[in-house]
């Protein structure tokens, strides 16, 4: 298998040279060198989703009515349950239908994968991850597969991050602290194979602060986000113990500060943990119409100027992932990205606005994370000429919106641009390739 290029930066790193002139030492790099930061393989119609903001979550996903009452609430994000070996609470409102209907309300979801629990740790009944390294990584693979077919069959699409949930555990075991950061790194490098954001859900001082601990390490794939338990009443997302601000810092944490209480909105009482988020979530499709009176052309990129890929008649329904940027049609410059990947003006669909943006539709992003050891300085165009405004510290994702080509740097002309309006080099960002464009990516 081929190094990803987030690989060739950490193994040379001596000088832009050894870069170019590389290759015995790459011949005979270790499989482990490929980690931390591992490419994500989206899919044409991935994209991901974020949330800032209150959330909550519950054992059992509450009926549709309750989360209707909740919209008095402080909170727009609710996190679920979706699978997993260890996932003790029914779920008979958990269905694709209920999804969409949240969806439609303007919630983010949280899904979460309950699986294997430490060795050392949980409760003594869960289902336990192995001692055994390599058995311990085919069951983090394995629960990566799980907790992907559960969030198709609900509608979540490719691009969703998915959050690992990883209870309290005996810090001390050398033994169990391996067995569980080999799972998580197996659980992120099968969710980024398969096009999927990977988060996982830990204890600030018993788990989360040890995944700190190998945030640079060559063993174990790096997680994109970061939720941590920690019930002392305080929502903030920084001054983490033992965890650097630097780490999971750019839209990447999420903290649970108030554990299991009653709350009351609209009539209705769930009892809830209480969650302050800046992070990746699941991303679903909306449901639209088609408005033109001829046929509407959808097409391989968000303009005019690219070839159609299919067609739709006049009131057929449009499932709608994303909007984007592009060339202006009609009153609109929004594009609509479909679940197939396909894009068509947002002019002809009856999102709300035909104008801009429509909510709850996120804007169109990738995220990958940043491989630059010391940060990637984020710049206002794209090449290295341009003003500095701004660093992504190692590891942080880089929310791509789309490429367009630059001076070089290392091996590519290829620049990001990124959805806070700054570019970056694509050499120092984990996409799938270091010389070229990266699909689903689109063109700027």
């Amino acid at each position: 298998m081929p190094y990803p290029h987030s690989v060739l930066q950490r193994l040379l790193t001596v000088s832009f040279i050894c870069v170019l002139g590389g290759t015995a030492v790459l011949a005979f790099a270790p499989v482990a060198a490929a980690e931390p930061a591992t490419p994500v393989t989206y899919p044409a119609g991935a994209t991901a989703t974020r949330y800032s903001g209150l959330a909550f979550d519950t054992c059992t996903a509450p009926p549709l009515a309750s989360v209707q009452a909740w919209s008095a609430s402080p909170y727009r994000a609710l996190g679920v349950y979706v699978s997993g070996a260890n996932r003790t609470c029914a779920q008979p409102q958990l269905t694709a239908s209920w999804v969409a209907s949240v969806s439609q309300l303007k919630w983010r979801l949280l899904p979460i994968h309950k699986g294997l629990q430490p060795p050392c740790g949980a409760r003594p009944t869960d289902a336990k991850i192995s001692t055994t390294p390599a058995t311990a990584r085919s069951q983090g693979t394995a629960a990566a597969g799980e907790a992907i077919t559960a969030a198709k069959a609900l509608g979540m699409l490719p691009g969703s991050a998915l959050y690992n949930d990883i209870e309290n555990y005996n810090q001390s075991d050398t033994v169990c602290r391996t067995a569980v950061l080999t799972y998580v790194s197996a659980w992120t490098r099968e969710l980024h194979r398969l096009g999927y954001v990977s988060g996982v859900y830990m204890n600030l001082n018993l788990g989360a602060k040890q995944l700190a601990d190998v945030y640079t390490s060559t063993t174990y794939a790096r997680p994109d986000a970061l939720w941590i338990a920690r019930y002392d009443g305080v929502d903030s997302l920084k001054g983490w113990g033992g965890i650097a601000d630097s780490k999971w810092a750019v839209h990447q944490r999420a903290k649970q500060f108030r554990g299991g209480h009653d709350e009351t909105y609209g009539g209705v009482t769930l009892n809830v943990d209480t969650d302050r988020l800046d992070a990746p979530v699941a991303t679903v499709a909306y449901s639209y119409k088609v408005t033109s009176t001829t046929t509407l052309n959808a097409r391989t990129g968000p303009s005019t100027s690219y070839p159609v890929a299919s067609t739709y008649a006049p009131g057929s329904t449009l499932k709608v992932a994303c909007q984007t940027p592009g060339s202006k049609v009609g009153t609109t410059s929004v594009w609509d990205k479909l679940t197939n990947g396909s894009y068509v003006s947002d002019y002809y669909v009856s999102t709300p606005s035909n104008t801009g943006y429509s909510s709850p539709l996120p804007r169109c992003t990738y995220p990958y994370q940043v491989t630059a050891p010391s940060g990637l300085t984020e710049r206002s165009g794209p090449g290295s000429g341009y003003t500095a405004v701004g660093t992504s510290p190692n590891g942080a994702l880089a929310w791509v919106t789309c490429q367009r080509a630059g001076s070089t740097v290392g091996t590519t002309k290829v620049w990001d641009h990124l959805d806070n309006g700054h570019y970056v080099s694509d050499y120092y960002v984990a996409t799938p390739s270091n010389t070229t464009y990266s699909k689903p990516v689109p063109r700027c």
